[in-house]
């Protein structure tokens, strides 16, 4: 299943998930701007991983002084995501 999120207080943009439907792997990420390198990072540490375990890692980091960054933002994208596979 593919879920594309407007990622909202960060420089990155949009964040697209492929989760597997049955397992809930993650099979891809697709992160549109935003720092190249840590985007990178971020996409290769949580391919493979169930979505449920990469959002509770990731949510409610920060950047900065914002309330909110490209992590939690993912974090976001996977929870909306994974709410739609549970309807």
């Amino acid at each position: 299943m593919q879920y594309i999120y407007k990622n909202k207080g960060v420089c990155s943009r949009e964040t697209i998930v492929d989760i597997d439907e049955n397992t809930h792997i993650i099979n891809d990420v697709k992160i549109t701007g935003g720092c190249d390198g840590n985007i990178k990072g971020l996409i290769v540490l949580m391919k493979g991983m169930k979505a449920e375990d990469a959002a509770k890692k990731m949510y409610g980091i920060k950047c900065g002084m914002k309330s909110t960054s490209c992590p939690d933002q993912v974090s976001k994208a996977l929870e909306a995501a994974l709410a739609e596979l549970n309807k």
